[in-house]
């Protein structure tokens, strides 16, 4: 089951489990969508794998199964996050 993070791993932007703009990876690592795809341009720095949007957790699920509440904040090495970004934002996602 999805953790469904709290913020943007990098801006540190809220991602409540009502938002549309979270994006993640296979590992769950989570961005705004401002993070993902313009600064990591769809390239995650941590597995090099793509994003896609998060899904929303239905509210009946919530109190059954809640979202995190911990708050995971590991701003990236922004020229190292682009040297992996040119590496592989061309290649596509099952490729890479």
């Amino acid at each position: 089951m999805l953790e469904i993070r709290p913020n943007c791993e990098h801006c540190n932007k809220d991602l409540p489990n009502t938002s549309t703009e979270a994006m993640i990876c296979s590992y769950e690592c989570t961005y705004c969508k401002s993070c993902a795809l313009e600064i990591f341009e769809n390239v995650c720095p941590s597995c090099s794998g793509n994003f896609v949007e998060r899904p929303i957790r239905p509210q009946k699920e919530v109190a059954k199964y809640p979202a995190s509440v911990k708050r995971v904040f590991k701003p990236k090495d922004i020229e190292k996050a682009r040297i992996n970004s040119d590496e592989f934002k061309n290649i596509p996602p099952e490729k890479r």
